[in-house]
């Protein structure tokens, strides 16, 4: 499907719109590394309360965005699976 087919019907975003959306995307990507930086950094965290963080994490990006769960199951859930799987020896 062509990116005009799928936004017909779809105004076009205002300035102030696009403004906000790059906040809350920045927000995010805030959210995902400081929680990164805390588990991996952390000499004793134990494994629940990690895994704790991260679904609050995922909880978080799908209160900001409720319609792009696919998407962070793209991008940000391998990052956050593959810290926890180095630090805890997960599989």
């Amino acid at each position: 499907m062509t990116e005009g087919a799928q936004g017909e019907n779809r105004p076009k975003p205002t300035e102030e719109e696009i403004r906000a959306e790059n906040k809350k995307v920045r927000r995010l990507q805030f959210l995902v590394h400081l929680v990164m930086s805390v588990i991996s950094q952390s000499q004793n965290m134990p494994v629940e309360e990690a895994c704790a963080m991260v679904a609050a994490t995922k909880r978080a990006a799908l209160a900001m965005f409720p319609d792009k769960e696919f998407t962070y199951n793209l991008i940000y859930k391998p990052r956050l699976q593959r810290l926890l799987a180095e630090k805890y020896n997960i599989q």
